[in-house]
């Protein structure tokens, strides 16, 4: 198979259940940049520009109101979740988009099941809401820690699985983001964290425990995406060692997904043909 796929297939993953095709993510490169010119400022004027298109597609998918958008961005820590909101939805009107960073579940929160909270903050109707982090870090934090057992965690699998489905078969579409990259480049990132002090506030000390589970970590990912990328809720995995490509990547593909969805304005309320401002 090919290395680079402009279409994205080449890193998308929806054969959860299925033996058609293993998942493994050590095969893909972080550093890849399959959807680059192969000039740095070209790629970054493209995802200026598919900003103010996805802005602009946004506006419709607001009036159209047949659908709901759900993007999940998942990544280790460093991995850009915080500046593909920033590069990819920023120019967003904020009357219709909305950005959830999710934590560890608060002590009401626990005393729901995992899913609960994540229910309540679904997108409604013309709504696009973009998971940083997500439910996934149920089925990835406990996994490394040894909070739920083998069982659990293949429940939990199951569980996500049918509560995306249900999410699709109501009008959601549901995109998901795996921010991926290298130990290497998430050392640099960390080092920076603690170098500028305009950054030291992102840096904490359980940073480093959780990188020391790095391998675990990695395995957890990829058990889980192999698990629960489907037809109807797929993965893609996105190489992101250059800050860039991964904006120009997802920037591509949330719009590529708007526009297969046809959306179309809709028609006024009633005749407005003999009416006039004076």
């Amino acid at each position: 198979m090919a290395t680079k796929a402009p279409d994205g297939a080449y890193f998308q993953y929806a054969d959860a259940g299925s033996k058609k095709r293993a998942f493994d993510l050590s095969a893909i490169d972080p550093g890849a940049k399959p959807f680059s010119t192969g000039d740095k400022v070209a790629d970054k004027a493209a995802v200026d520009a598919l900003a103010l298109e996805l802005d602009e597609l946004q506006n419709l998918f607001y009036a159209d109101r047949r659908f709901k958008l759900l993007v999940v961005l998942q990544g280790t820590d460093t991995s850009g979740k915080d500046g593909t909101l920033r590069g990819v939805f920023g120019q967003m009107s904020a009357l219709g988009v909305q950005t959830v960073g999710w934590k560890a579940p608060t002590a009401p929160e626990r005393d729901h099941d995992y899913l609960w909270r994540i229910h309540q903050k679904v997108p409604g109707a013309g709504e696009v809401m973009v998971f940083n982090r997500s439910h996934y870090e149920d089925v990835l934090v406990p996994v490394v820690n040894g909070w739920i057992t083998p069982q659990q965690t293949r429940q939990r699998y199951a569980q996500i699985n049918d509560f995306e489905r249900m999410l699709t078969e109501t009008g959601t579409v549901v995109l998901k983001f795996m921010l991926h990259i290298s130990k290497d480049e998430q050392r640099i990132r960390l080092q920076e964290r603690l170098d500028d002090p305009t950054k030291n506030w992102k840096f904490a000390a359980d940073d480093l425990t959780v990188r020391k589970q790095w391998k675990a970590y990695q395995q957890a990912y990829a058990d889980a995406i192999a698990a629960t990328g489907t037809r109807w809720a797929p993965w893609t995995v996105v190489p992101a060692d250059s800050k860039t490509h991964r904006n120009l990547m997802i920037a591509t593909l949330v719009k590529r997904a708007l526009v297969g969805l046809k959306l179309r304005y809709p028609p006024a309320g009633e005749d407005l043909t003999k009416l006039r401002v004076r």
